[in-house]
């Protein structure tokens, strides 16, 4: 979805419709009623008057809203929507009912636009019969294009073979899903994963021929490098894994701490597409280039107290300047260490400075020790 949109846009033309959809305006938080000009004295006073044609009202609003909600025929809607598509990455959820209300029915935008969540919530209030017609949904498998993202997981590449990915699974085809790190509930962990997909938590001795499509969950970059043949045949997702430990001289620039980032991270081929969080000590809870890049990029930011980060384990070296400005030994390990789970660091405290005489940044990172689904499940339930 794209970001500040509104929610939800409702559109009415008939008397039974109106009734319709004052009961969604009414149920649903932000959303906008668009009435036609014959029933807008009898809507709710915050209606809007829609257009008659409508199309001069849709080509304001359609990339305005998340969820388009008709109460108007499928066939007319496709025709009014038709010129406004782009893409399956941009355009938004669109919704008919049908005016008595008895379905709900998901017309565009199913996965990645959340059409298919949407149509089920506005069929629940309803109480009709939701009307999906993906794949994936209807046979109760892996939704290849989403899969994970109400974990905060993203694509590495939205394009590169999903659309194959998403045939073998339907298909129940040999799948292999390959998980070195992220949340293991990326599938309900009360059941098996659907047929024809097997588990593992690493790629060692895989061969790719064996699969009809790899799916693989890592932060790792060097993939494509390292096994060619895997990367070829996959599709990767990028879960939120990895905790960044810093600190920085007082005043460093908001561009200096992202280029030190994107320059550990580079060396040590990790995704910054991976980063859930940064952490810091409370000296530096309002450090401005800390609070500006967290907000830039959705990341939490942490700190802790120097007394706390003094007790840390783990630690490569001892830090006599943060021991002298802030009182602890460690700030960027001990607080990567800290706000991770972790009892080990993925990269020990990197040194960057952009210009002679410029203000220091240190980085360390960690990964969070997620369990895998063979942890917690028997291994009869997952292949490898």
């Amino acid at each position: 979805m794209i970001q500040n949109r509104k929610p939800y846009a409702i559109y009415v033309i008939t008397k039974h419709g109106l009734k319709t959809g004052t009961e969604l305006f009414h149920s649903l938080k932000e959303a906008d009623l668009f009435v036609s000009p014959k029933f807008i004295s009898e809507a709710p006073k915050e209606s809007k008057l829609l257009s008659l044609p409508m199309e001069p009202t849709l080509r304001e609003t359609f990339m305005e809203y998340d969820c388009h909600i008709f109460v108007i025929s499928v066939g007319a809607v496709v025709r009014m929507i038709s010129p406004l598509l782009v893409s399956k990455k941009t355009d938004p959820a669109v919704l008919c009912i049908d005016d008595q209300a008895k379905f709900t029915i998901c017309v565009l935008s199913g996965h990645v636009g959340r059409g298919n969540f949407f149509t089920q919530k506005i069929s629940n209030l309803l109480e009709n019969i939701p009307v999906i017609t993906t794949a994936s949904d209807v046979s109760g498998t892996l939704t290849v294009d989403i899969l994970g993202r109400d974990l905060g997981w993203s694509l590495e590449d939205q394009d590169r073979n999903v659309t194959r990915a998403c045939a073998a699974v339907v298909n129940e085809t040999k799948v292999l899903f390959v998980q070195e790190t992220g949340e293991p509930h990326f599938w309900s962990l009360e059941k098996g994963l659907p047929k024809g997909v097997e588990y593992s938590n690493n790629l060692e001795n895989v061969n790719p021929k064996d699969y009809e499509i790899l799916l693989i969950a890592s932060d790792r970059t060097d993939i494509k490098t390292k096994t060619p043949d895997i990367y070829s045949n996959s599709v990767i997702y990028r879960p939120k894994s990895l905790i960044l430990g810093l600190g920085c001289d007082k005043g460093i620039q908001t561009e200096v701490v992202e280029n030190g980032i994107q320059k550990v991270l580079k060396e040590y081929n990790l995704s910054f597409e991976s980063i859930k969080a940064i952490a810091s000590v409370d000296a530096k809870k309002e450090e401005p280039a800390f609070l500006e890049i967290s907000k830039k990029y959705g990341w939490e930011f942490t700190t802790f107290p120097s007394e706390k980060l003094d007790q840390v384990e783990g630690i490569s070296e001892i830090s006599k300047a943060a021991s002298e400005y802030v009182g602890t030994r460690s700030v960027s390990e001990a607080s990567a260490l800290l706000l991770s789970g972790s009892d080990k660091l993925l990269v020990t405290k990197q040194k960057y400075k952009e210009t002679e005489g410029g203000k220091n940044l240190t980085v360390a990172i960690a990964r969070i020790p997620f369990a895998t689904r063979l942890e917690i499940h028997s291994p009869s339930l997952e292949k490898v």
